[in-house]
Order: C-alpha cells, then sequence, then structure tokens
C-alpha cells in the first residue's frame, strides 16, 4: 500500500496532524445507522409481542365463546327435555285402578331413566318444599296466607327447578306462605 500525501488542512486536503479525522467522520455515520436499525428492529420487536399478545386474546376469546356456546345448546335441550320430564310427573300423580298398574309401571321406569340421564349431565333439582323463598332459585307465582308456615317459606311447588353443575337451569315454580 502506497501512502497518501499529507496536505494542508486550510487547502482542503487531509492533514498529517490528523490522519483519522475521515475514520471518525464515517464512524459517527455509523452509529446513527446502527441507532437507527437499532431502533426499527426495536419497534419491529415491540409489534411482534404485541400482534403475539392480541392473538393469544382472540384465541382465548374464541375458545369461550365455542365452550359458552355448546354449554348454551346442553342448556337449551335439557330444558326442552325438563318440559317431558314435567309431564311425567303430573302423569305419575294421577291414581290408576289395578287394570293401568303395569301401564303405570311402565311410565315409573322410563321417569326414572329420564332422572338418571339428567343426573348423569349434572341436572339436579332443587328441593324447594320448605325452604326459604329465595328469588335466585325460586318464582314464586302465588302467595298464600298459613297460619301454619311461617313468612316466605315455600307451601307448594308448582313446577320443580333444576341446577346444572350448580347453575340455575329452571327455577322452581313455588307457592310461598305470607302472614
Amino acid at each position: 500500500m502506497a501512502d497518501k500525501p499529507v496536505v494542508d488542512p486550510a487547502a482542503g486536503a487531509p492533514a498529517e496532524t490528523d490522519p483519522l479525522s475521515p475514520v471518525v467522520a464515517d464512524t459517527d455515520q455509523d452509529n446513527d445507522l446502527t441507532g437507527a436499525v437499532r431502533r426499527e428492529r426495536d419497534d419491529y420487536y415491540d409489534r411482534l409481542l404485541r400482534k403475539t399478545a392480541e392473538f393469544d386474546n382472540y384465541r382465548r376469546r374464541i375458545e369461550r365463546e365455542r365452550r359458552e356456546q355448546s354449554d348454551q345448546a346442553v342448556v337449551d335441550l335439557l330444558q326442552e327435555l325438563l318440559l317431558i320430564v314435567d309431564d311425567f310427573d303430573l302423569a305419575l300423580t294421577v291414581d290408576a285402578e289395578d287394570s293401568a298398574a303395569s301401564y303405570k309401571k311402565g311410565i315409573e321406569l322410563i321417569h326414572a331413566k329420564l332422572h338418571d340421564l339428567l343426573k348423569k349431565y349434572g341436572v339436579q333439582p332443587i328441593d324447594a318444599l320448605g325452604a326459604d323463598f329465595d328469588p335466585n332459585v325460586h318464582q314464586a307465582v302465588i302467595h298464600e296466607t298459613s297460619p301454619d308456615h311461617r313468612e316466605g317459606e315455600v307451601i307448594g311447588e308448582l313446577r320443580r327447578g333444576y341446577t346444572i353443575n350448580d347453575r340455575l337451569l329452571r327455577p322452581a315454580m313455588v307457592k310461598v306462605a305470607k302472614a
């Protein structure tokens, strides 16, 4: 490599006293470019983290909505099934003659199977008779004066209520005592 001639700085050429001045100027430009690239990299990384978090939130929300939708479908089906259970409950309250005893026995077997099926899926009846009226699980349709019962006691059940996995499926329609 050949040596460069040394020129006076006033003449517009590099001086012998400052041989690194062009290198220092290039380093400042490199630092500016490196800083800009780092800021851009940090910006892209920040965007990546935000988009990843947004996607995770979206995935969780969609999964929760799917679960809620399937739970609601089960609840809708069970509410329709409970109407049939109500009809069986009503049919079993009728006194049967001796000739209809076998018919009644068949109805009782179907009724028992329905209740077993409901129990299998976490559906439990609400015990309302004798309990204090609770608007969270009871629907009062009749208020009746009764000296034999305390104020607010459920004295009659017109339609049985049910819970599914400790969540209200259907409130019990009840008759409540008043003073």
